[in-house]
């Protein structure tokens, strides 16, 4: 709210970004870098719940382009807008992707072969999360361009250099 006060009351040219589930090489927390790092040291991977509940997926790459698009936007827009959704965009890819599919994509791509573990599921869990991007489409011009398997492949190949360079 405080950001919608700012560029109303003092002119400012301001806008906010919500991102869905970011990933991508470098990152070192959440579901996907869990999941690369044991699959690589051929850990067990652990599913809460039946793995069915899903999540959007969008990466790294596409979220800096996202952040770019949004800073031209402000500088040719006027300040403001007539509400504090007028200056927030959603940054995803729109895809609802289940815990057992990130699974078996990340599993296919690292040559991983044990299955997972599932275990009960976590109190307080959203069951499924995925944003629309269409008004920063519409708006921003802004498209994802990286596809989930282009994505984790390359989030893969360097959590393995990674690895290989630390030994």
């Amino acid at each position: 709210m405080n950001l919608f006060v700012f560029s109303q009351t003092l002119g400012l040219k301001a806008v906010s970004l919500r991102y869905s589930n970011v990933y991508g090489p470098r990152q070192e927390a959440g579901v996907i870098p869990i999941f690369i790092r044991r699959m690589l040291a051929d850990e067990e991977i652990h599913i809460f719940g039946d793995g069915e509940q899903t999540r959007d997926f969008i990466y790294a790459g596409d979220v800096a382009r996202a952040n770019i698009l949004a800073t031209e936007h402000l500088l040719s827009a006027r300040p403001g807008g007539t509400s504090i959704d007028d200056l927030a965009f959603n940054v995803s890819s729109g895809t609802a992707v289940s815990m057992n599919d990130l699974y078996a994509r990340l599993a296919r791509e690292a040559g991983y072969s044990l299955p997972a573990v599932h275990e009960g599921a976590k109190a307080g869990d959203i069951r499924d999360s995925v944003l629309s991007s269409a008004k920063a489409k519409r708006v921003l011009g802004f498209r994802p361009a990286v596809p989930l398997d282009e994505g984790l492949r390359a989030t893969i190949e360097w959590f393995s250099e990674r690895i290989r360079s630390a030994r």
